[in-house]
C-alpha cells in the first residue's frame, strides 16, 4: 500500500512525481511516447501526486502530456500545477532576479490574468478541477495578497481546490496564508541545498506541507550525472559547468558509502532522508526510466534509525558544493 502524507489537507502519496523532466528543453531531448510510459509507471507505481507547470516545454507542452496520461485515470491522481511564468497575452513581464547564468526570470502574476492562466490549465490537462493551484513565483511588482486573493477566488467557484505558492520566503508564505489557507509550499530542498529555518518553522506553524522541487539536486544526487547535453536547461546553473560539477561529483561521492552501508541507493538516500526532516515533507523527483521511478518511490518505505540520521547529517555537514546555488 502506497504511504500517504498530508499537506494541508490534502492526502497525497508520500512521493510524488515532478513531470517536468518530461518536455523537450529541460533535460535534454525527449519524444511524448518516451514520456507518456514514463508518467503511466509513475501512476501504476503509486506515485499519482502528479506536479506540472503551464511553463515546462512549449505552449503547455508539460500540461498536455499529463492531460493525455490521465485522460482515463483521472480519479486516481492528483493534480497539482502552476502559473505565472508563462504570460497571458498582454501581459507585461515583470523581471524577477535569480541565481542562474541567465540571472532572471519574466514573470506576471497580476490578478486580473489568474483566472485566464487557471482555464488555460485546466484545458491542457483535460479536466475540470486542479487539486493543487501554485503560484511558480512571487511577482516582485505584485503584492501576494492580491495574486492569492485571485487564486481564492478560483476555489470559491469549484476550478481548484487547494492553494500552494512556490519559492516564496517566510514573510511571503505568512502573508499568502492571510488571505486564504496555503496548503503547501513548494521550495528547493536536498542535500545540497537546505531549507531556509524561517520557511520551515512558518510551515510548521501554519499547517503547511513543504513539496521539495529538485529533492535529487536537478539528478545530480543520483551520482550518475558526469556531462550535460547542450540542450539540457542545467547549463545555466553553475553548479553544473564542467568544473563545478567535476569537483561536486568528487566530494560527493561519500554518500555512496553511506548508501552500500544500508542497501539502497543514492537516490533512495537522498529521498528517505528529506521524508525523515518532517512529516509533512513530499518531496517530487522527476524521471524518464520507469524502473528509476519505482526505485524513487520505494524510498517511502526505508526507515533510517536516529544514528544513521546523524551519520548522514556529519557527512553533510563536510560537504559544500562547488558553483554557488541553484536558483
Amino acid at each position: 500500500m502506497t504511504k500517504t502524507r498530508n499537506l494541508g489537507g490534502l492526502d497525497v502519496p508520500a512521493i510524488g512525481f515532478g513531470a517536468m523532466v518530461l518536455s523537450p528543453g529541460m533535460y535534454g531531448a525527449i519524444d511524448d511516447d518516451r514520456a507518456l510510459s514514463a508518467l503511466t509507471a509513475a501512476i501504476d507505481a503509486g506515485g499519482t501526486f502528479i506536479d506540472t507547470s503551464d511553463a515546462y516545454g512549449d505552449d503547455g507542452h508539460n500540461e498536455k502530456l499529463v492531460g493525455r496520461a490521465i485522460r482515463t485515470r483521472r480519479d486516481e491522481v492528483t493534480v497539482a500545477t502552476k502559473f505565472g511564468l508563462r504570460l497571458g497575452d498582454g501581459a507585461e513581464p515583470h523581471p524577477l532576479d535569480v541565481g542562474f547564468a541567465f540571472e532572471q526570470l519574466l514573470v506576471n502574476a497580476e490578478p486580473k490574468y489568474v483566472r485566464e492562466y487557471a482555464e488555460s490549465s485546466l484545458r491542457n490537462l483535460g479536466t475540470d478541477v486542479i487539486d493543487l493551484y501554485y503560484l511558480h513565483f512571487p511577482d516582485p511588482q505584485v503584492p501576494i495578497e492580491d495574486t492569492v486573493g485571485a487564486m481564492a477566488e478560483l476555489v470559491a467557484d469549484g476550478k481548484v481546490r487547494h492553494l500552494g505558492v512556490c519559492n516564496v520566503t517566510a514573510q511571503e508564505l505568512r502573508r499568502a496564508y492571510d488571505v486564504h489557507p496555503i496548503a503547501a509550499v513548494q521550495t528547493e530542498w536536498s542535500m545540497w541545498r537546505p531549507i531556509d529555518p524561517e520557511l520551515l518553522d512558518v510551515a510548521r506553524g501554519l499547517g503547511v506541507g513543504v513539496v521539495p522541487w529538485s529533492p535529487l539536486g536537478a539528478g545530480f544526487l543520483t551520482g550518475t550525472v558526469q556531462a550535460l547535453d547542450k540542450d539540457d536547461f542545467r547549463n545555466n546553473a553553475p553548479r553544473f559547468d564542467a568544473a563545478s560539477l567535476k569537483a561536486n561529483n568528487a566530494s560527493y561521492d561519500a554518500l555512496q558509502a553511506l548508501a552500500a552501508d544500508l542497501g539502497i541507493t543514492r537516490s533512495q538516500l537522498a529521498l528517505a532522508w528529506l521524508l525523515h526532516q518532517d512529516p509533512a515533507v513530499v518531496p517530487i523527483p522527476g524521471s524518464r526510466t520507469p524502473a528509476h521511478i519505482v526505485e524513487n518511490l520505494a524510498a517511502a518505505d526505508i526507515t533510517l534509525h536516529p544514528d544513521t540520521l546523524e551519520r548522514i547529517d556529519a557527512v553533510l555537514a563536510r560537504l559544500k558544493p562547488v558553483g554557488g546555488t541553484l536558483l
